[in-house]
């Protein structure tokens, strides 16, 4: 193979050309490199039987996109080329399918470097366009990624995290990516990702300007965006609402004085159940709803009846409209003001009446509001026996029984996974079904929403079971999962000791991790002559928590020493008690 320089009219494409077609391939996305830079890389040619002309085995777009360049400047440059060797149909197809296979579309981690080392040269933004043919605000969006902490960058292009979490972090902070950083690395912790970033990011108050009805800029609020461009949100949501209520306010007047009979705005949270409602022209009496939703966004329902209404109508019955709706009788300012201050007495009152209080903090931690984000525990494991031990564990039938007694209290279908986030009941009416149930039936509901959301392997976790002085001989038995994931022979040799004591352990030191895990296993079942031992728990799974070595690695361990300090503090109030 040799490498020169060739004629545009000396080449056409071959037969074994991947894309050899009576239709011209796409070349819109090179098109702009080739114009700024002509053909960079060689097509792979062999010669054909017309003397001095060559056919094209790879880079049929690259040819494409020449000839389109060549037609519009009205001259034509030479091509590079690798050259094959002749009649050997084969190879010439095995190059076309290498390239075409092997051409994959650089991630943007990759191009962010080259488009860096492309800005530090000199090179524009706008020149960065030309040459690879994408808009200047997409290159300004790759650029972006300066801006995240290596560590996240190299994610991202592992595919350890997608495009949207990406998208999130680069609102954050470098202290706030820090910090997300660290939850990622730990097993243990929740870490948000996605949708759920923004809410981690936010406090569960974003909102997007995209719903603003108002003109943003123009507004002078605080903004806080992406650094890709893709995503703004309010830094001050109260501010933001003052602003949108107030062009709700100016939308609703531009339609009265359009000549509609009749504009609703629907209370902020409430929806409009088109399905209830008909279509119907103003002159018969259609109305205007306004649809005002939690996240900010605005629906606009034009031109609609009830559904009883729109029954009269088809009878032929006349719709007589409503009179012209009165301008409210406050000003969006002066509903904020009474808002407010009967939110700040409510508040006020809630002190002196702790019982209500805690139901109205069982309804929120159930339905949620925009101002509350409770999750499930997911008890996730990578491993699928690890996952069916605790799912057909006895503690898990236990709590399932109570869970689905809980839902019927509540009047919830009985197959909901879960109490918490498992019904769409409005947060009102499940507060007054918590207010009509008595102190011990709340309590009842109280634990399962607690053991839905109980964070697993965390501190509070020990602190409760500690409290309580849970016996894990009444709730676990080592099963096959148990067994399959010990290794460590050091562990092995102890658990052996556990349950035999020292004269079973130090002649069987030596043996194989089988050997000693069977030991284990005959001294629990009181098989082969071993004696059988009742109610044993391993030290890490007991209530206080205790490792086997030195050598720490036990999160059981290091959750307890967390939930220590303040046990102790407790233990005399115990005692006292």
């Amino acid at each position: 193979m040799k490498l020169d320089f060739i004629d545009l009219g000396k080449l056409s494409i071959s037969k074994t050309n991947m894309r050899y077609a009576k239709k011209a391939p796409d070349v819109g996305d090179i098109l702009p490199t080739v114009r700024a830079r002509g053909v960079l890389v060689p097509l792979i040619v062999r010669p054909n039987c017309a003397e001095g002309a060559f056919e094209i085995v790879a880079g049929a777009r690259r040819f494409t996109a020449a000839n389109i360049v060549a037609g519009e400047r009205g001259e034509a440059e030479p091509l590079p080329c690798a050259i094959l060797e002749e009649g050997d149909d084969a190879a010439a197809l095995e190059a076309s399918l290498i390239e075409n296979v092997a051409r994959r579309d650089a991630d943007e981690v990759t191009q962010w470097v080259t488009y860096t080392r492309l800005v530090r040269e000199g090179r524009s933004v706008a020149d960065i366009s030309d040459t690879f043919g994408m808009p200047e605000a997409m290159v300004k969006r790759i650029l972006a990624l300066g801006n995240l902490l290596p560590r996240i960058r190299s994610l991202y292009a592992k595919e350890k995290i997608s495009a949207g979490t990406v998208r999130h972090l680069t609102m954050a902070s470098k202290s706030q990516q820090r910090a997300w950083l660290a939850l990622f690395d730990d097993a243990d912790a929740y870490c948000p990702q996605g949708q759920q970033l923004k809410n981690w990011l936010f406090g569960g108050g974003a909102v997007s300007a995209a719903h603003a009805l108002f003109d943003v800029e123009a507004s002078g609020l605080a903004i806080i965006a992406d650094l890709f461009g893709d995503e703004r949100y309010f830094a001050d949501s109260d501010a933001f609402w003052a602003a949108q209520l107030a062009a709700v306010e100016e939308r609703r007047a531009r339609f009265l004085d359009a000549g509609w009979n009749e504009v609703i705005v629907l209370p902020k949270g409430y929806y409009f159940r088109e399905w209830e409602h008909r279509h119907a022209a103003k002159r018969k009496g259609g109305r205007v709803y306004i649809e005002v939703r939690d996240s900010g966004e605005v629906d606009i329902h034009e031109g609609y009846v009830t559904a009883k209404e729109a029954a009269r109508i088809e009878k032929g019955e006349k719709i007589e409209a409503a009179p012209k709706a009165p301008r409210p009788e406050l000003t969006s300012r002066m509903q904020t003001y009474v808002d407010l201050h009967r939110h700040a007495a409510v508040r006020a009152e809630l002190t002196g009446h702790p019982a209500v209080a805690l139901r109205l903090m069982v309804a929120h931690a159930i339905a949620g509001s925009p101002l509350w984000n409770v999750r499930v525990e997911p008890q996730s494991a990578k491993d699928d026996d690890v996952r069916e031990s605790v799912e057909v564990s006895r503690a898990e039938a236990v709590f399932d029984e109570k869970r689905r007694a809980v839902l019927a209290l509540l009047g919830f279908d009985a197959e909901e996974p879960t109490v918490t986030g498992g019904n769409s009941m409005p947060l009102a009416d499940l507060f007054q079904r918590l207010l009509d149930l008595p102190d011990r039936a709340l309590m009842d509901v109280i634990a399962i929403v607690m053991g839905e959301t109980l964070l697993a392997g965390g501190a509070a976790v020990d602190a409760v079971g500690l409290h309580v002085g849970i016996d894990m001989a009444a709730w676990w038995s080592a099963d096959d999962a148990f067994f399959e994931g010990l290794r460590d022979k050091a562990v092995l040799t102890a658990l052996v000791a556990d349950v035999g004591g020292a004269d079973v352990a130090a002649p069987n030191a030596k043996e194989k991790g089988a050997t000693l895990k069977a030991i284990v296993r005959d001294h629990l079942n009181g098989s082969n002559g071993r004696t059988k031992v009742k109610g044993w728990v391993p030290r890490w799974m007991a209530f206080p928590p205790a490792a086997y070595t030195e050598r720490g690695g036990v999160g059981a361990v290091f959750a307890h020493s967390k939930a220590a300090p303040q046990e102790a503090e407790e233990e005399p109030q115990r005692k006292a008690a």
